[in-house]
């Protein structure tokens, strides 16, 4: 019996180090498909291939989330997935397997390892597709699959772009309602998701985790649209009644975005949840203090409370930046957090930057 040509997908976001696996690949003699994605490795399963060459961490969807997407789908639930990492901690380890990774190998990926881990994996499944084989009969062959989903691939690939990118499209337009009506501006919104990608990227979270903060952050007043406008819109001080009212947003914000299975829109709850509690624990809803606050919470509070006072408001002219950040200095260790503090310092170059680009 003629030996199997095997077909094997490398997903990396990163070009250099998925092209060199890629060239690896080749040259065991197998044929390869590459993307750049969680999105489009999904998609390119439907080719035919025979194992999957995956990163752990990915933007849009990472390793973890493509392998318990194969393993849901009926047609590829026993593909091999290899997934390449630098992951140490058993509990990363753990994960994996319980989401169906077959096997790790660590990065820098060694040749010689390599080849024999496909090896193995490969005439298993052999073996394993043999034993089917002889229970069911194929519709058409494994070529005409091919050329039919190659066909209508870029179509396929292009529509679940567009899907993700409208549902990103929907979280803006939610986000948007509440800060017109607080006459805040788009311009907002949109520095407050590059802000916390600036920082969250410079306290090196994994790049999927500071993508959801990207679209995330921007969520945190969402709850503003349960507050009456007598009260939102007031010019003067607020009584303390009404104050009790306003600190209602954070708690009608989580509502809003509650049961979500969107992991951007999971990210957002959270935000808008604790983005007022505080460092030392005198914050609100809830009173949350130190690393119970989450990290994505404690990087909004910093980027907001420096974006909403360098802003022209009705009431009052911008505060220059160098006062603002005094200001943030000045409540590290009480209201904000130090090692997030540490860091926003650290990039504020970069944060003006993108501050002096929304300057009209």
């Amino acid at each position: 019996m003629a030996e199997p040509k095997y077909r094997i997908l490398v997903a990396d976001d990163d070009e250099m180090i998925r092209e060199l696996h890629a060239e690896f690949v080749r040259g065991f003699g197998y044929e390869v498909e590459v993307a750049a994605d969680g999105i489009e490795a999904i998609a390119k399963i439907g080719l035919g291939v025979d194992l999957v060459l995956t990163d752990a961490h990915m933007p849009n969807m990472d390793g973890f989330d493509v392998a318990r997407r194969i393993r849901q789908t009926k047609s590829s639930d026993e593909l091999p997935i290899v997934m390449a990492t630098s992951l140490e901690a058993r509990e990363d380890r753990l994960r994996a397997y319980e989401v169906g990774i077959n096997d790790f190998i660590n990065k820098p990926v060694d040749h010689t390892e390599l080849r024999l881990r496909l090896k193995w994996l490969l005439e298993l499944k052999t073996a394993q597709d043999r034993l089917r084989a002889s229970k069911q009969h194929l519709e058409q062959t494994v070529d005409k699959r091919t050329r039919d989903l190659r066909h209508a691939l870029e179509e396929v690939t292009r529509a679940q772009r567009e899907v993700h990118e409208g549902h990103l499209d929907t979280i803006r337009r939610l986000t948007l309602a509440a800060e017109y009506k607080d006459h805040d501006t788009a311009g907002h919104i949109e520095r407050i998701g590059r802000y916390s990608e600036v920082v969250g990227h410079a306290m090196h979270l994994a790049p999927g985790m500071v993508d959801l903060l990207l679209h995330a952050a921007p969520m945190h007043d969402v709850g503003k649209l349960g507050i009456p406008d007598n009260i939102l819109l007031k010019a003067g001080p607020l009584t303390d009644e009404e104050r009790q009212v306003m600190n209602t947003h954070t708690t009608i914000g989580a509502q809003i975005l509650s049961g979500s299975t969107s992991p951007v829109i999971q990210m957002g709850e959270r935000v808008a949840l604790a983005h007022h509690e505080k460092w030392d624990g005198t914050g609100y809803p809830n009173g949350l203090a130190g690393e119970d606050i989450p990290t994505e919470a404690r990087i909004c509070t910093v980027v907001d409370f420096f974006d909403a006072l360098t802003m022209d408001r009705p009431y009052r002219k911008a505060v220059p930046n160098d006062e603002v950040v005094q200001m943030i200095q000045d409540e590290t260790g009480t209201r904000f957090d130090p090692s997030v503090v540490e860091v926003f310092l650290d990039v504020r170059v970069e944060i003006e930057k993108i501050q002096g680009e929304y300057l009209d």
